[in-house]
């Protein structure tokens, strides 16, 4: 396989280089900062430059580009760590679902405000005691009328404190089988009766939040997809944002170049001891299979066909490669440190073989749609 770029690319990779550069320089946070460093001001200038939605039709206002195109650009910004968190959800999974299952009036009203950088949108998933299993929520929607009356309770929900907009999954038809009776609301954060707690994590960030519901009025027409038909929208969802995932493999890249340089300027020389050496390359042949994963799930993209299946091998590879990563920095640098970079690294890090469906459940994806095997 050839993965040469074409000097437009090359060009295009620089460009996107050089803005993420830039952006970086102006944040206090280094890490996992397409998640945890939100910054509107990058995202007006992302949309100035037509990087949101880059690959959507033109007639919704779509950039029209290559799935090639895009993970060239988000490949150079993911590198630099550039603040991308406000833009992040809108782009990489609202955007492709709004397109896929909104009414036009929801795509006239939202496509814009995503396109022009200025909504930040979470995701209402996990809850307290349906874990991964989003089908086992129990925030409810009951129908009143000319809106949906919404109460319960998220957790989990990244930069649920800071959206203005939140897909909202709920439970709409509680006699119904657990994947038929759910649906999808878009829900307006400013509304009155919702409380958004941030949630510290061990590593001192504020990304996640706690969501509470009491006797939310939703409007009707905020309905996205089918009544009861939520699971698919879901599943859909969770699609993008697993593709997403593997193209922080970019990320992953600079964290494994920065390890080599932390090593390499310690005392005592650890890069002489082969057994480390010997861990180094494994991780280094670990990265350009993930590369070869990520460069499959674009062609499949590409092509019109499915790229579920490759995304959900790249999104396992991609969590289980960073934590190992993480974890030799922590052993052989962290030192007596809990702050230092790598001890942080290994904390943030516990979370990536959960978000976005655990490692056991992209699986059992890769199991069906990959390697055609049959359900038990």
């Amino acid at each position: 396989m050839d993965f040469a770029l074409s000097p437009e690319l090359i060009t295009l990779r620089a460009e996107a280089l050089q803005v993420g550069r830039a952006a970086a320089s102006r944040s206090s946070l280094t890490e996992d900062t397409w998640i945890a460093a939100p910054d509107r001001a990058f995202s007006l200038e992302l949309a100035a430059r037509g990087w949101l939605g880059m690959t959507w039709p033109a007639e919704v206002g779509g950039g029209g580009r290559s799935p090639l195109e895009r993970f060239v650009v988000y490949e150079a910004l993911l590198s630099t760590g550039a603040p991308m968190a406000t833009s992040w959800f809108a782009d990489r999974q609202m955007g492709p679902t709004l397109l896929q299952f909104g009414t036009e009036a929801q795509q006239r009203r939202y496509l814009p405000q995503i396109l022009d950088g200025t909504s930040a949108w979470s995701i209402g998933m996990s809850e307290p005691d349906a874990g991964s299993d989003v089908a086992s929520i129990r925030t409810r929607a009951v129908r009143d009328g000319d809106h949906f009356v919404v109460n319960g309770q998220k957790i989990w929900t990244s930069l649920g404190h800071l959206a203005d907009w939140c897909a909202l999954f709920v439970r709409t038809d509680p006699d119904a089988p657990k994947h038929k009776g759910i649906s999808c609301l878009i829900v307006d954060m400013g509304l009155p009766g919702i409380e958004a707690r941030p949630l510290t994590t061990l590593a001192g960030d504020a990304e996640f939040a706690e969501v509470f519901f009491d006797d939310v009025r939703v409007p009707a027409s905020a309905l996205l997809g089918p009544l009861h038909g939520g699971w698919g929208v879901a599943t859909n969802t969770l699609s993008h944002e697993r593709a997403g995932a593997a193209q922080l493999y970019a990320r992953i890249r600079e964290r494994l170049r920065d390890l080599v340089a932390d090593l390499r300027a310690a005392p005592g020389a650890p890069l002489e001891d082969p057994r480390t050496l010997e861990r180094l390359g494994g991780l280094e042949v670990r990265l350009q299979y993930l590369e070869v994963l990520c460069q499959r799930a674009i062609s499949a993209a590409a092509h019109g066909g499915d790229p579920t299946g490759q995304a959900s091998l790249a999104k396992t590879v991609w969590g289980e490669l960073d934590q190992d990563i993480a974890a030799l920095g922590d052993e052989l640098l962290g030192g007596d440190d809990p702050g230092g970079r790598w001890a942080i690294g290994r904390l943030t890090s516990r979370s990536l073989t959960i978000a976005g469906g655990t490692t056991q459940v992209n699986k059992n994806i890769t199991a069906q749609r990959v390697l055609g095997l049959p359900r038990r």
